[in-house]
C-alpha cells in the first residue's frame, strides 16, 4: 500500500486503501473537536487517482485537468518530523510541534485542551510525548479522510502509517497522520500548510 506521487499530475492510491469523506465537528469554543464520517468512495480500481490541483469536476478524484498548466513541484525540505519539531512544556501535558505541517484544522483553537488537540491533530504537527519525551500516538487504520466541510478542496487526511513516495522516487517519513495539499495551493507540497482557507 502506498500513495505515488506523479509530477505536476495527481495522488496514486495504489492497494486496498479506503477512502472517506469527512466533515469537521466542532465544540462550543469554536473548535474542532473530532470528523464525522460520510460516504465511502467505493474503488473502481486497484489504483486510484486523486486530484492535486483543486481544479477537478470529479472530486476527490482526478479527471485531467491538472493538464492545464498545474504546477505542482514538491516543495517540501524531506526533513524527517523530529528535525524540525519543537518540544513544548506546559501544565498537564507536553507535546511536539512542527509548525510547517499545520492544516489549520482548527482542533487547538480558542484556548482549547491541547492534550486533546495534539491527539486528534489531522496533520500530526501537534504529537503528545510522555514524561520521558516518548511520543504517544493512537494506532489508526490504514485509510484516507478527504475533509470536505471547508470547501472541496480541503486535505487528504492520510491515517494509519501509509507509505508516501515522491515524483523522483523519494520515500516520505512513513508518519500515523499527515495531511496532503488538494487545492494545488500549499507552499509545502506534497503536503498541506492551510492555503485551501484562503
Amino acid at each position: 500500500m502506498q500513495i505515488k506521487i506523479i509530477n505536476n499530475g495527481p495522488y496514486v492510491v495504489d492497494g486496498d486503501i479506503p477512502i472517506k469523506e469527512v466533515t469537521t465537528l466542532f465544540g462550543e469554543k469554536g473548535a474542532a473537536v473530532d470528523y464525522a464520517e460520510g460516504k465511502t468512495f467505493e474503488p473502481t480500481a486497484q489504483k486510484k487517482f486523486i486530484c492535486r490541483c483543486g481544479r477537478s469536476k470529479n472530486m476527490p478524484f482526478c479527471d485531467g485537468s491538472h493538464i492545464n498548466n498545474f504546477e505542482g513541484a514538491e516543495t517540501d525540505n524531506r526533513k524527517n518530523y523530529d528535525d524540525e519539531a519543537e518540544l513544548i512544556k506546559g501544565e498537564r501535558c507536553s507535546y511536539l510541534n512542527n509548525e510547517k505541517l499545520c492544516s489549520y484544522s482548527g482542533f487547538c483553537v480558542n484556548g482549547y485542551d491541547y492534550e486533546a488537540a495534539a491527539g486528534k491533530c489531522d496533520s500530526g504537527c501537534m504529537v503528545l510525548v510522555d514524561g520521558d519525551g516518548n511520543k504517544i500516538e493512537t494506532a489508526l487504520p490504514k485509510e484516507i479522510f478527504i475533509v470536505a466541510n471547508e470547501s472541496a478542496t480541503g486535505p487528504a487526511f492520510v491515517r494509519g502509517g501509509i507509505q508516501i513516495t515522491s515524483g523522483d522516487g523519494f520515500n516520505y517519513e512513513i508518519r500515523n497522520r499527515v495531511t496532503l495539499c488538494r487545492c494545488g495551493k500549499s507552499k509545502n507540497k506534497p503536503f498541506c500548510d492551510g492555503s485551501h482557507k484562503h
